[in-house]
């Protein structure tokens, strides 16, 4: 990197959350056992047993999925839930 490259902040990076959607994603860790994941998955998005599993199994074996999409207020709020127990996640801009 030159010292003439300029690193913007995030806060610095202007995103109108009213015109694009979010994406929660779930990332694989050896910390937190099916059923850690599965209740909270199910905390976090309101969904029954049989999706929160499909997402837990799908974290497993792909290393990360997607829980849920839609506005940023909705995707903090899960993802806030998720981070209770120390679960890793981000939230991603959908183009």
């Amino acid at each position: 990197m030159t010292g003439t490259e300029e690193i913007l902040a995030p806060e610095a990076i202007d995103i109108d959350s009213a015109s694009h959607g979010f994406t929660l994603i779930l990332y694989n860790d050896s910390h937190h056992d099916f059923d850690e994941v599965i209740n909270q998955v199910m905390l976090a998005t309101g969904c029954g047993y049989d999706k929160a599993e499909s997402i837990t199994m799908e974290v497993h074996n792909k290393g990360r999925a997607a829980v849920l999409a839609g506005e940023l207020d909705k995707c903090l709020r899960a993802q806030s839930v998720l981070e209770e127990i120390a679960l890793r996640t981000s939230i991603e801009v959908n183009a």
